[in-house]
């Protein structure tokens, strides 16, 4: 189901995400959402793939700004 703001996505998203990145990936999850026919599992790979054209693991396993080293 779509997130309706930021604090609706899991524990596990905003404990290790950027606030921008949440912003990224709640958006890019509600338009697949709608776009792809209610199809979940599509829309949180859309909203994964939307967070790394942003964002890369850096080697502590933050979520930083930038594209991965090796992308």
């Amino acid at each position: 189901m779509p997130y309706k703001n930021r604090g609706a996505l899991p524990d596990s998203f905003t404990d290790n995400l950027p606030r921008h990145a949440e912003e990224i990936y709640k958006e890019a999850f509600n338009s697949a959402w709608d776009q792809y026919d209610l199809d979940e599992e599509r829309a949180h790979r859309v909203a994964w793939g939307a967070v790394k054209q942003k964002y890369h693991k850096n080697a502590d396993g933050d979520w930083v700004v930038g594209k991965s080293d090796d992308s």
